[in-house]
């Protein structure tokens, strides 16, 4: 069964549309990574999916619950991650995770044991005592994903979970999400403006611009369809025997050093040496997902026609508010 299934979904403020039209349907168990510049419509979508904003049109199912007629259903079998952190500082760690757990109504005899297996899962049990105010970024965020997941839920969105973190701590973080999906088969719709993290982390990867899904492919998938990969050769190079290469798309000299533009380095690269001449030096760059968002998305990021939206939204809510 489909963990999330959209059709054309559609959210406006006035005379903005900040998602226009997607479709998709996510597996169980899958990593789905959502890209798009800022102000393409991520938070927009997943808020949507959340119940937390209700869509102008279309329809939406997560976990098998309607979005707009049964959404303290979808609400039971979902956990979030904020883009802004969202646990108390006040607190200590088993205090947060107590408190989302009695909000979420579970049995009292299951809270302890669940909280204790929670924070074992994110490395915090011996902070467990201490107040959030005393954590470090990485350790938040951690806390926050326990959090997500206290309640046993189905779906797990994470909105830029690693934004602002140290190189570390994104990596700490990583490999949690990897767990979750091993240990657990939940499904992760993850939002990030790190490629890296897009493609080590995600089975699928949807690219948003402008409100619509403009691609939608796993990460190698992405990558191929942007093209080759490029060698740099510099030595005495064979040029007629390098453009003979079945695999070689194009020769290019390049400030007296060769450009070489080739299918699959990992698997051709050797036998392209072979051929090369004396080389003396060599480096490679491969298609990344950075290639990927440029070719697809553009060059230029689009008008920030969510904040855009957001910022129409609330502008709305504090006009009400001087009214009343």
């Amino acid at each position: 069964m489909a963990a999330i299934k959209t059709d054309n979904l559609v959210k406006r403020y006035s005379e903005v549309t900040a998602v226009d039209g997607v479709s998709l349907e996510i597996p169980e168990g899958e990593v789905f990574g959502l890209l798009g510049p800022n102000g393409a419509g991520k938070t927009t979508l997943i808020s949507m999916l959340a119940t937390l904003v209700r869509p102008t049109s279309g329809t939406a199912q997560v976990a098998g619950h309607d979005i707009i007629t049964q959404p303290l259903e979808v609400r039971k079998n979902i956990g979030i991650v904020f883009q802004e952190p969202s646990v108390d500082d006040l607190l200590t760690a088993r205090e947060n995770l107590y408190l989302h757990s009695m909000l979420y109504g579970m049995p009292r005899r299951e809270i302890n044991p669940k909280i204790d297996k929670m924070l074992a899962l994110v490395n915090l049990t011996d902070r467990a005592e201490s107040f959030v105010k005393t954590y470090s970024g990485g350790m938040r965020r951690r806390l926050e994903i326990a959090r997500g997941l206290i309640h046993g839920p189905r779906i797990l969105f994470l909105d830029e979970p690693t934004l602002g973190l140290d190189p570390a701590s994104r990596k700490a973080v990583w490999s949690h999400i990897r767990e979750l999906k091993e240990a657990h088969n939940t499904t992760i719709i993850l939002t990030t403006h790190y490629m890296e993290e897009a493609d080590s982390l995600a089975d699928r990867i949807g690219i948003i611009n402008r409100g619509k899904i403009i691609e939608l492919d796993t990460p190698a998938a992405l990558k191929k369809k942007v093209g080759q990969d490029l060698v740099f050769l510099k030595g005495e190079i064979n040029e007629p025997a390098l453009r003979a290469l079945p695999f070689v798309n194009s020769v290019e000299r390049e400030n007296g050093n060769y450009k070489i533009g080739i299918t699959n380095s990992g698997a051709n690269l050797q036998a392209l040496l072979n051929a090369g001449g004396r080389i003396e030096e060599v480096e490679v760059r491969r298609v990344t997902l950075d290639d990927v968002f440029l070719k697809f998305a553009g060059q230029q990021i689009s008008e920030d026609a969510e904040e855009h939206a957001e910022g129409i939204f609330e502008r709305i809510a504090v006009n009400k508010t001087i009214r009343k």
